[in-house]
């Protein structure tokens, strides 16, 4: 998987957008940021096609680009969990409206639940329902492939986790925003990241990568 990275809007969100090789021009993204406009270019400038977009939750650093990306893109999809979905399309949900700035948009596409996987531009991401900073929080996982598959590397490669904004390098998401909850996001944390090879690395929705060996052992959350 070829995965780059841009760092969106004040709020420094983490935009991935993801091909199945570094030649593939159909690209599916997972977060559009507050604003899209560095993102459009980097599409633009890369010949890139948006088939999807994947809101890892509903809050507005995260969704606002979203906007944006279908005037451009008219065909693209976009995929929110069905207990974000309202946060997608009411700017009271969203916190834009908090912000003073309102912003909602059309509703998701598609709507998932946990477990389910999204199947798109030769990838695969099983969805990781880990409410917490929102009630419809998820990561998304690809596990490394399989050691008998010698023609994509075999066991080398690290799996990989989309982790929103649920768990950080060092640190967790916040749950001081309305819907939040400390005790939901902690068991989000243990039961469905922690149970993850600790080699897996970890693309979280605003700071540096990390691993999930590195979390469990040092996150300042379970010490």
């Amino acid at each position: 998987m070829k995965i780059d990275r841009l760092i969106l809007g004040e709020y420094e969100t983490n935009c991935y957008i993801l091909r199945e090789s570094d030649t593939a021009k159909d690209c599916l993204i997972v977060d559009a940021g507050l604003g899209a406009d560095r993102l459009i270019n980097f599409l633009k400038e890369h010949k890139l096609n948006p088939v999807a977009v994947v809101l890892t939750h509903g809050h507005i650093d995260h969704i606002a680009g979203v906007a944006a990306l279908r005037a451009e893109f008219a065909d693209m999809k976009v995929y929110i969990h069905k207990l974000d979905a309202k946060m997608l399309t009411e700017a009271e949900h969203n916190l834009s409206a908090l912000a003073g700035v309102p912003f909602s948009d059309d509703p998701a596409d598609l709507l998932i639940e946990d477990d389910d996987v999204i199947e798109q531009v030769g990838i695969k991401l099983q969805v990781l329902h880990t409410p917490g900073h929102t009630p419809g929080g998820i990561c998304l996982y690809s596990p490394a492939p399989a050691s008998s598959d010698t023609s994509r590397g075999g066991g080398k490669d690290e799996g990989i986790v989309f982790t929103d904004d649920t768990l950080f390098a060092d640190s967790i998401g916040r749950t001081d925003f309305p819907n939040g909850s400390m005790s939901q996001l902690l068991n989000s944390i243990k039961e469905k990241l922690f149970t993850l090879p600790d080699e897996t690395k970890v693309y979280p929705g605003h700071g540096p990568i990390t691993t999930i060996a590195r979390e469990k052992a040092h996150n300042q959350f379970f010490q």
